[in-house]
């Protein structure tokens, strides 16, 4: 092949076809300059971005809050073919920022949580508000629904439960008040100071109670309050009116004669008790109201209708039939040894004035007549030595 031939890149051999060797910058210094150019092209563009960031640092450090548009550095044209996807910069603004100090020292006393949930504490509710009865209902289940005593919801509702719970019936309409207390119609006439006195708080628990919309320069002795407003009185308590039934003794049942149609004339004495009782019904559960002094006088013991009721111990019949105090029908029986037994909304009465019964036997069936809920024995006993008793503690 002639000397001054050109081969074609097809004819050199593989080592030729590798990237040139860079000059070495022994020769004459123009390898060291081909390597600069080399460089600057590759990295101007990144130079030139770097020098822009540093001048920034420089004019915040300096107060400035604007670069001049001549002050702007656009990147060399032989960087810019480089790097085409760098756009120019034709201004630069920088954010006025309050410089950041980092603290000498952290404490771990109080971190911060991640919790998305908010917890909104309830607000005090101040006004009365009106609850429906429903089948099922006691008025210890209400009141524990409202975290209110007992007392509050028969003295929020004398007119409706006449400090009874057996008056408790479904579809009536009660009262809640907002605490514990009572709840007072206006008279003519009243002061607020002898309200107070009556119900055991002072004229200022009544004034300064919010739900009341009283003025705070009333006068608590002369008082000028409409007749037929409602108040509040809070941490007010009275006597309960009692409606139960009296004692009935053999020696004189017609004094049951106020407690409605089922009282008994003379009655010639008959059976003795044990002294020693048994369950007056097939189950031992008790299904609404427990025994408390004042309010409910016996235990509930549930049950299905047509349940049998049993004598709990011998004595004399002294009141079989209709009570109206709410009981329903009501049997009564006088044990001859200073204790008597009280059986109420029962739905049939298998016994009548006067007969003696042993205990265990069948008087009645169970039901829910007069003033209840649910069908259940409403199951009393008392004694000349103890008065109204728990029926719990004596029962087997």
């Amino acid at each position: 092949m002639a000397k001054n031939q050109q081969s074609s890149p097809t004819d050199l051999p593989p080592e030729d076809l590798q990237a040139p060797k860079q000059a070495s910058p022994r020769k004459g210094g123009r390898g060291l300059t081909t390597t600069i150019k080399t460089w600057l092209s590759q990295y101007g563009g990144h130079l030139a971005i770097l020098a822009l960031i540093v001048l920034g640092a420089f004019a915040a450090k300096m107060g400035l809050r604007t670069l001049p548009v001549d002050a702007a550095i656009s990147p060399p044209a032989s960087s810019a073919a480089s790097t085409p996807t760098q756009p120019p910069v034709s201004q630069i603004k920088l954010a006025d920022l309050p410089a950041y100090a980092t603290p000498a020292t952290q404490s771990d006393d109080i971190t911060r949580t991640s919790d998305i949930h908010t917890i909104i504490p309830d607000r005090p509710r101040m006004k009365v508000i009106t609850y429906k009865v429903k089948d099922g209902d006691s008025l210890f289940g209400i009141a524990d629904k409202y975290g209110l005593k007992p007392e509050t919801i028969l003295w929020g509702n004398y007119d409706t439960l006449k400090d009874d719970v057996h008056f408790l019936s479904p579809g009536q309409d009660l009262n809640i008040l907002p605490v514990d207390g009572t709840y007072y119609k206006w008279h003519e006439g009243d002061s607020l100071r002898g309200v107070a006195d009556f119900f055991g708080v002072t004229a200022e628990d009544i004034l300064d109670w919010p739900g009341n919309d009283l003025p705070a320069t009333l006068d608590p002795e002369n008082t000028d309050i409409k007749a037929g407003t409602m108040l509040v009185i809070p941490g007010g308590h009275r006597e309960l009116v009692s409606w139960q039934a009296p004692r009935v003794y053999r020696s004189n049942p017609a004094v049951a004669r106020v407690a409605g149609p089922g009282f008994c004339g003379q009655i010639v004495d008959g059976a003795i008790g044990t002294g020693s009782f048994v369950w007056p019904t097939p189950g031992k559960w008790i299904s609404g109201y427990h025994f408390i002094p004042g309010i409910h006088p016996g235990i509930d013991i549930g049950g299905a209708i047509g349940n049998a009721i049993y004598a709990a111990d011998s004595g004399v019949v002294v009141y079989a039939g209709w009570n109206t105090y709410g009981y329903g029908n009501l049997i009564i029986i006088d044990h001859g040894n200073g204790w008597q037994t009280v059986y109420g909304h029962l739905s049939a009465v298998g016994v009548q004035c006067g007969q003696s019964v042993f205990k265990g036997s069948i008087i009645g069936a169970m039901g829910c007549t007069g003033n209840c809920t649910g069908p259940h024995l409403h199951f009393e006993m008392a004694s000349d030595q103890y008065g109204k008793v728990n029926p719990l503690q004596f029962l087997p």
